[in-house]
């Protein structure tokens, strides 16, 4: 059986580090042998969440459909101010949406998490941020977690990478939410 495995993430600008580092754990889950899906930044453009509204415009709705068919999901945050994206917290917050389904929220799948941030300090606290959030949507954030300071790693346009071992980290957290969904599902 063929998992599927979301990638999430992203900013404003087309094909951002950010973006660029979500492609590369998707191929590490693409590797693996699942199918992959991309959500990147611009289809993030949402109007702010509110349980209350019915009518959710196209890309929300398309954003609910495929992580409720998603076996496995992929976070990739800039970090902003020490924390998440406003961009993708509130993307997230859409996912209150699958409260009510079989397997509400995210609950029981993998979901690798990745932050990039010009520093350290912004890279890793948005990664926590991150790994926090998947556990309040009962999600299960993958062993490992990539931190990124993006003012020492580039990723360049044809899914490559200044820094191999980044690479690697990368491709591995895509391979362990591909490997953990396969073994739920099967």
């Amino acid at each position: 059986m063929t998992v599927t495995v979301v990638g999430i993430g992203g900013s404003l600008r087309p094909n951002s580090q950010s973006e660029r580092a979500m492609r590369l754990v998707l191929a590490g889950a693409e590797d693996a042998g699942a199918k992959v899906l991309e959500v990147p930044g611009p289809e993030l453009v949402l109007p702010f969440y509110d349980p209350a509204v019915t009518d959710r415009p196209a890309n929300a709705r398309r954003l609910v459909e495929v992580l409720r068919s998603a076996d496995g999901v992929v976070l990739v945050s800039p970090g902003y101010h020490g924390t998440v994206s406003g961009l993708v917290k509130n993307a997230l917050d859409y996912v209150e949406d699958l409260r009510a389904d079989e397997r509400p929220y995210l609950d029981g799948r993998a979901v690798g998490c990745v932050a990039t941030a010009r520093g350290w300090q912004a890279s890793v606290t948005t990664l926590n941020a991150l790994r926090s959030i998947v556990h309040a949507l009962r999600g299960w954030p993958t062993p490992l977690g990539a931190a990124i300071n993006s003012g020492e790693v580039d990723f360049d346009l044809d899914g490559g990478c200044s820094d191999h071992s980044v690479a690697v980290n990368l491709r591995t957290i895509g391979r362990q939410v591909a490997e953990f969904a396969a073994s739920q599902a099967g």
